[in-house]
This record gives structure tokens, sequence and C-alpha cells, in this order.
């Protein structure tokens, strides 16, 4: 009789190793950019471009914060701030999507944290509200929302939207904010 063990099967398989080869990237893209984080900020010179990319850089580091918002309030002084918000929420959402991946890579860990299943409730309830208000709102743990859309397993596409909209929103504060604080001090 022949050993009816389940065997892993190819796919199976495939999706671990992709899972840890996203692990990796992230955070290798987290220490790289910490590492530059000093050169990051002569992007500012290449205008709405520069203000989105770095905000993808500033917000592909997971956990680590770099000054994405302190950089839009300032682009916002100078540039017209609505497009800055643009720019910088467009880039912050896109990279939030390293909190999406290392939730997605990171599953069988994640889900052994004491908080994550207070957030996955929440999140399978109201996801998309959940996205857009977290992303919305300044704070350095819209990483975890990402991880937990991850491990559920999202439609990336779907955290992406909500995750853009979010940023933009926020960034329209800071854009505007730096803006109004240029005018006021009659610089």
């Amino acid at each position: 009789m022949q050993n009816l063990e389940s065997k892993p099967s190819q796919s199976s398989y495939r999706l671990k190793v992709i899972r840890v080869l996203a692990l990796l990237f992230v955070v290798a893209l987290t220490v790289v950019i910490f590492l530059f984080r000093d050169r990051i900020r002569h992007l500012e010179g290449y205008g709405y471009l520069g203000v989105f990319l770095i905000s993808v850089l500033a917000y592909a580091t997971v956990i680590i914060p770099l000054p994405g918002v302190v950089i839009t309030t300032a682009m916002g002084a100078v540039f017209n701030p609505l497009w800055v918000a643009v720019a910088a929420g467009s880039g912050a959402g896109i990279g939030e999507l390293t909190g999406y991946l290392a939730g997605f890579s990171g599953q069988a860990v994640v889900e052994q944290a004491g908080w994550y299943e207070r957030i996955e409730k929440w999140m399978r309830k109201y996801g998309d509200p959940t996205i857009l208000i977290l992303a919305a709102i300044p704070n350095p743990l819209f990483d975890v929302v990402g991880i937990v859309a991850g491990v559920l397993k999202m439609p990336i596409y779907r955290f992406l939207f909500w995750a853009v909209m979010g940023n933009i929103i926020k960034m329209l504060f800071f854009a505007y904010g730096g803006a109004l604080g240029v005018r006021w001090l009659g610089i």
C-alpha cells in the first residue's frame, strides 16, 4: 500500500518561495532606504516626480518611519499643494505595498501575534473604510493594516486603491498646511 500522507504540492512550494522572497525584499528595501535616507532628499529637485519618489521610498519602509510628510509640507509651500498631495499620496500608497507584502509573506508569524486576531476581525468587517481612514490619519502603525490586508489576501488592487485615496487626503492637509504656513509667515 502506498504512503497516503499528503505531500506538499508544487504550487504550495512555489507559494512558500514567493512568500520568503517577498519578505526578504521588504526587509532589504527597508534597510537600503534607511541607509540612504540622506541621499533621498535630493529627489526634491525633480518637482512632482521627486515628491512622488520620495513618498514611495518613505512609505516603503516597514515600521521605520521616514519624514515623508515633512517633505510634503515643504513642497506644498513651493509647488501647487493639490498636485503635491496627489503625487505624495500616490507615492505613499504604493510605498505601503511593502506592509501588504510583509503580511502576505509572513502569514504564519503574524497570525501568532496577540493583536492580530482583533485587527483581523475589524478588517474582515470594515476592510475598505479601515484602510481609507487609517491611511488618512498620520500614524506610524498603518503598516499593521497593510500586514493584515496581506495576510487576509485582500485583492492588492483594492488595498492599493484605498491606501492611495487615504494618503492623498492626508497629504492634502500637509501640502496645504505648508502653503498656508508660508503665506501666514509672509515669506
